[in-house]
């Protein structure tokens, strides 16, 4: 059995025939503009990051209390049974020492982003962040830090309200 191979009707392009102008054809710089939610439990805990607040939600269920926050508690899959408070310090949980932005540029002071479990979440429960104030060989593991804030007229609802979590004893 033999098969015919099917020839598609029409010319092959070639790069010349745009060279030459050819091919009629337009290029334009699209205007994606677009809008982002950050949804209902981000979006309370931005706001109170605004206000010089932490919170998170508290499932009753599995009783853990979860910072950031979450509509639904991703251990039994049902919804956070109320919004909580938490304290503005915690502890480091882990923590790296990096001397690359984020943008990849190097710098000659270390940065240091630490997951700080926050005070009144659960354990294991935290936010990353910067450290302030401290030595990169005085950083530890459980070392106690408390939030640094944002003058209050300069807060814009961001995580960076939060300038770094500095030592205290």
């Amino acid at each position: 059995m033999t098969s015919k191979i099917k020839e598609f009707p029409g010319v092959a392009l070639r790069e010349s025939d745009f060279a030459e102008k050819k091919i009629l054809y337009t290029t334009w710089e699209p205007n994606a503009r677009y809008a982002w939610d950050a949804g209902i439990a981000i979006g309370r805990y931005l706001a109170e990051l605004k206000q010089g607040r932490i919170i998170g939600t508290r499932c009753h269920k599995c009783r853990r209390t979860v910072v950031p926050p979450r509509n639904f508690c991703e251990w039994c899959f049902r919804p956070m049974d109320e919004w909580v408070y938490l304290e503005d310090y915690g502890v480091v949980n882990t923590y790296s020492i990096t001397y690359v932005k984020w943008n990849m540029v190097r710098v000659e002071q270390p940065i240091l982003p630490a997951v700080i479990e926050i005070a009144g979440a659960s354990k294991g429960m935290g936010i990353m962040h910067l450290l302030g104030e401290v030595e990169p060989d005085e950083v530890k593991i459980g070392m106690k830090v408390q939030a640094v804030w944002k003058p209050a007229k300069e807060r814009v609802g961001a995580i960076t309200d939060i300038l770094y979590f500095k030592p205290v004893e």
